[in-house]
């Protein structure tokens, strides 16, 4: 019986511990997200824009010479810092070998005036003049050193050679446009608004383009700024950035229709599913997704209106864009890690829970 009684309290002990490991093993909760809605009237402009691309400039030497090298051709993918093209480099290393020498010569001499200054043995005239032509031929050495390294043409940044204006063998002058390179970054939009637009550039918002050759796609964009002074039709010139990996399908050069969203109202309101709002301490809240760090967090609002399509809408506490749980907020906890479902497009999400 003795036996028995220590085998079954064993067996008690190995279940507790068992069960107290299973309490310790937290498991990542899965919840569905949306992004907070500005609220209020709205409207949609459209304006037909071209891709450019984010960079687009023409390379030239700082120097002049003939062209002895050219090592790309239209079309070539180059990398930032390679080598495009070379200037026949002979006059510029004898004349850097010369400065050299003459370097040598006059630091020697300015060394030596130098030590006998500091000990009373010359004037500070004579200091003077040694430490002022010290100066001036390290300057002399220092321009003939870059004007040796101007002799090869760099790529400035990643990018593919658009056009080549002048061929090897060719001589050049210092700032003639040798080549033209394109960004290989993502593109950018470009459009022009008309001024009664541009006075309501403020109240802009959901930008986004489509183009022919990809209709099922739509490019989200971002404004990036407005010319200041309209051109001769009046109109102004809006650059928008491609946002997203999708963006790598536009290329320079096509066409596309841009939609804003203008704000009619000017309110702040926002709106939000219903079933993203709890009670924290007897004030209305939701919980806020950080696509940083994947975790949530309690945020307390305001809220004006409920509305019959199973939204609410929110004065205080939220911004347009941000991200709140819309199914499973009475599962989590403050500061919880959290996987996400497919994120929710519709708004009327009040069935999910």
């Amino acid at each position: 019986m003795k036996r028995n009684i220590l085998f079954l309290a064993g067996l008690m002990t190995i279940a507790v511990a068992c069960t107290n490991k299973e309490s310790k093993t937290e498991v990542e909760k899965t919840v569905k997200v949306a992004s907070v809605e500005h609220y209020g009237e709205t409207s949609t402009l459209s304006f037909p824009g071209k891709v450019k691309a984010a960079s687009d400039v023409n390379l030239s030497f700082r120097i002049a010479g003939p062209i002895v090298k050219m090592h790309v051709d239209v079309g070539t993918y180059v990398k930032k810092g390679q080598v495009l093209a070379e200037i026949d480099a002979r006059d510029y290393s004898i004349q850097l070998a010369a400065t050299e020498a003459e370097y040598n010569k006059i630091k020697a001499e300015a060394d030596r005036v130098i030590a006998l200054y500091e000990k009373n043995g010359v004037t500070s005239n004579d200091y003077d003049k040694g430490v002022y032509g010290l100066q001036q031929i390290t300057a002399k050495l220092n321009a003939h050193k870059n004007a040796l390294a101007d002799t090869k043409l760099r790529a400035q940044f990643d990018g593919y050679v658009q056009k080549i204006f002048y061929n090897q063998g060719e001589t050049v002058g210092a700032g003639m446009p040798i080549m033209s390179v394109i960004s290989s970054n993502l593109p950018e939009v470009e459009i022009n608004i008309p001024s009664s637009e541009f006075i309501r550039r403020d109240k802009f918002e959901g930008v986004s383009c489509v183009t022919d050759i990809y209709p099922d796609v739509i490019f989200p964009l971002e404004i990036i700024g407005v010319t200041q002074k309209a051109n001769l039709n009046q109109l102004y010139t809006m650059r928008l950035k491609v946002k997203g990996e999708s963006g790598s399908l536009l290329k320079p050069g096509m066409a596309t229709t841009v939609s804003i969203n203008l704000q009619s109202n000017g309110t702040n309101l926002v709106k939000v599913p219903v079933s993203a709002v709890f009670e924290m301490n007897n004030q209305p809240s939701v919980w806020v997704y950080s696509e940083r760090d994947k975790t949530v967090k309690s945020q307390s609002i305001k809220i004006k209106e409920i509305k019959g399509d199973g939204t609410v809408v929110v004065s205080e506490g939220l911004n347009s864009g941000e991200t709140v749980v819309v199914a499973g907020v009475n599962s989590i906890h403050e500061g919880e890690t959290v996987k996400l479902l497919p994120a929710v497009s519709d708004t009327n999400v009040g069935g999910l829970l």
